[in-house]
């Protein structure tokens, strides 16, 4: 390899979506929390580790009766409000800290015992929610 000399035309991607392939059995809600399973395909979250946080999910997809991959989701990253856990509730000392997944819409201040994946960092609370900043990248 050798440093660059000359300008060159570097390929990028803009903004913050993506498309990812979906679990089979999946219902993706629009706006609901998307995670990546171990298989490396979307599905809604849930209360299980070994899960990656995606973003949310831009659109509707139903991949119920399909095999994994048979249906493509668009999948924003950014930063989202979601509803706090009332048993496992997030203030606002975490603001900065990681938060875990309840299910596709609930985050919880702790990792349940070791059941629950990371769902972000903790970015505000307020009355009603928590803003998490969901991107598996940072």
């Amino acid at each position: 390899m050798v440093a660059a000399t000359k300008n060159r035309n570097t390929p990028t991607r803009a903004g913050n979506r993506r498309s990812a392939p979906v679990a089979a059995g999946a219902l993706c809600y629009a706006g609901a929390i998307a995670v990546g399973n171990a298989t490396g395909y979307a599905e809604p979250a849930s209360t299980a580790t070994g899960l990656t946080a995606l973003g949310v999910f831009h659109h509707y997809q139903d991949n119920v009766g399909g095999a994994d991959g048979d249906q493509a989701v668009e999948i924003e990253r950014g930063y989202f409000h979601f509803a706090n856990d009332g048993g496992d509730p997030i203030d606002r000392t975490m603001i900065g800290s990681a938060c875990y997944l309840v299910d596709d819409q609930t985050v919880a201040a702790t990792d349940g015992t070791g059941t629950r994946s990371a769902a972000g960092v903790v970015d505000d609370v307020d009355d009603n929610g928590v803003w998490v900043r969901i991107d598996p990248t940072a």
